[in-house]
C-alpha cells in the first residue's frame, strides 16, 4: 500500500516537473522573439524597413521630391523661355547696333547734318535699342531728323514720341499722324526727312 502511494507521489512530481519545464521552455521562446522584434529595429531584425511612421515618411518624400521636380521642370521651362527671348532681343539689337557703326562709319555726315558727334548719336541709338530692339538705325535717323523738322511748330513732335509710336508698331507716317499732322502732311515731312537724310550720307 505504501510503495502504491509512494509510486503515485512520485509520478505526480515528475509530471509537475515536466509541465514546469515545458512552460518555462515556451516562456524563453516568447521572449527571445519579443526581443527579436524590438531589437530589430536596430539590428536589422522585426519590423521590415519603411512599415509604419518610417513608410508614411518615404511616401511623403517622394511626394514631396515628384512635385519639386515638376515645379522646377516647370520654372526652368519657363525661365527658359524668358531667357531664349532675352537673348533673342539682345542679339538684335546687337546685330542693329553693329549696323549702326558701320553707317556711322561710312556716313559721318549723318551725325554732323544732325548737330550731334557720331558717339552720342549712336548712345542714343542703344538706349532706343533697349526699349525696341527691331528698331533700324535708318529708322532712328529719320525720328531724330523729322524732329528736328517739325518739333518748333509741332511740340507734342519729338524723337521720344516718334519711337514710341515706331515702337508700338505704328509706321511713321501713322505715328505723325497721332501727334497731329494731317496725312499729306506727314507724308510731305518724311519726304523732306529722307531726302535730307539720303544728302547726309553723300556728304562723308
Amino acid at each position: 500500500m505504501k510503495r502504491n502511494l509512494l509510486a503515485v507521489v512520485n509520478a505526480i512530481i515528475i509530471t509537475v516537473v515536466v509541465v514546469l519545464s515545458m512552460t518555462s521552455s515556451v516562456a524563453a521562446q516568447g521572449r527571445g522573439r519579443g526581443g527579436g522584434v524590438g531589437g530589430g529595429r536596430g539590428s536589422g531584425g522585426g519590423q521590415p524597413t519603411g512599415v509604419g511612421v518610417e513608410r508614411g515618411l518615404g511616401r511623403s518624400s517622394d511626394a514631396s521630391v515628384g512635385r519639386s521636380d515638376v515645379g522646377r521642370g516647370n520654372a526652368s521651362d519657363r525661365s527658359n523661355g524668358r531667357s531664349d527671348a532675352g537673348l533673342e532681343r539682345a542679339r538684335l539689337a546687337s546685330d542693329n547696333l553693329r549696323g549702326a557703326d558701320r553707317d556711322l562709319r561710312s556716313h559721318p555726315g549723318l551725325a554732323r547734318d544732325l548737330h550731334v558727334n557720331a558717339n552720342d548719336l549712336r548712345e542714343d541709338y542703344r538706349a532706343a535699342l533697349a526699349v525696341n530692339p527691331d528698331l533700324r538705325f535708318g529708322e532712328f535717323v529719320a525720328a531724330t531728323r523729322l524732329a528736328h523738322n517739325l518739333g518748333n511748330r509741332n511740340p507734342a513732335i519729338t524723337r521720344s514720341a516718334i519711337l514710341a509710336g515706331l515702337a508700338n508698331g505704328d509706321s511713321l507716317g501713322r505715328t505723325l499722324r497721332n501727334l497731329g499732322l494731317g496725312k499729306e502732311q506727314a507724308n510731305d515731312a518724311i519726304r523732306r526727312a529722307d531726302r535730307q537724310v539720303k544728302e547726309s550720307k553723300r556728304r562723308n
